[in-house]
């Protein structure tokens, strides 16, 4: 036993001998962040810039609703315009959703944000928001 440790010390003293010949590693050069940065020079969250929503391209509409009943799409109408929205109610069926559904004015999507909606939702239950394409669609005015 005296043996296998003797060998296992000599070992670790030619292992550790071995690796302080090595030639040590070079200290990596790294550019300062100025180099970097260009012309921009801070970073900015999207609510500085004032674009709050991601661009939509100028034949995509938002459109509300889901609604089976004609009265909750009225009382739906109501509400938004309460609150300045322009809400347009569609005369078919979308391709591929149930319910009655309110075409919102382009002008007027920006007042439509996360939390209206959420409050929206709040008060009419099965309320939904598509954003589909604007050609094609028949509106009720």
């Amino acid at each position: 036993m005296r043996w296998l440790f003797l060998l296992l010390l000599v070992l670790n003293v030619v292992y550790y001998v071995w690796h302080q010949q090595e030639a040590p590693l070079k200290v990596k050069e790294v550019a300062p962040l100025s180099l970097y940065k260009g012309s921009q020079q801070e970073i900015r969250l999207l609510r500085e810039t004032g674009a709050s929503t991601p661009a939509r391209r100028r034949d995509e509409c938002l459109v509300v609703g889901g609604l089976a009943g004609k009265e909750q799409l009225d009382a739906l109408r109501q509400r938004l315009l309460s609150l300045d929205i322009e809400a347009i109610p569609l005369a078919g069926q979308l391709p591929g959703a149930d319910g009655r559904w309110l075409k919102i004015g382009a002008e007027s999507e920006r007042l439509l944000d996360a939390s209206v909606l959420a409050s929206l939702s709040n008060d009419f239950k099965d309320l939904k928001h598509k954003i589909i394409l604007c050609e094609g669609i028949a509106t009720g005015e």
